[in-house]
């Protein structure tokens, strides 16, 4: 099943940049190809930008899966996290750490939000919602 999902995705334009190597090279897989791509999205949610911008999914396939290249972390970035997106990153999936780990290393970076942060919810124009 792996197999054959692998191929239908890895045709669909704009999945390939979220894969883990292994994934691209169509390599048997475990929950460590989503820790890499969980770091994949974790640097594209610090720099705002989306990975591999300009290269097309079969570039990506060559570049990260066979040429194991990486994604640049900016230098402005907060260390501790650069070094978990780092740690996703790891070449060898059995040198990835496990989400519990990942969420070890997130919760001291967590910031409180006070209530006035947070933006209060309005009624949807019209009435009180669907179905009324």
């Amino acid at each position: 099943m792996k197999h054959s999902t692998f191929l239908s995705s890895r045709s669909t334009a704009g999945t390939a940049e979220w894969m883990a190597p292994e994934v691209l090279r169509n390599e048997p897989s475990d929950e460590k190809c989503d820790v890499y791509s969980f770091g994949v999205i974790l640097w594209e949610l610090c720099t705002l930008q989306q990975p591999w911008g300009g290269m097309n999914p079969m570039q990506v396939v060559g570049a990260v899966g066979f040429q194991h290249r990486r994604l640049d972390i900016p230098d402005d970035m907060d260390p501790a996290i650069a070094d978990i997106i780092r740690q996703c990153w790891q070449t060898d999936p059995k040198l990835r750490p496990s989400f519990t780990d990942i969420m070890a290393a997130l919760r001291p970076l967590q910031k409180p939000v006070s209530n006035s942060q947070v933006p209060k919810a309005h009624p949807p124009p019209g009435g009180q919602g669907k179905g009324n």
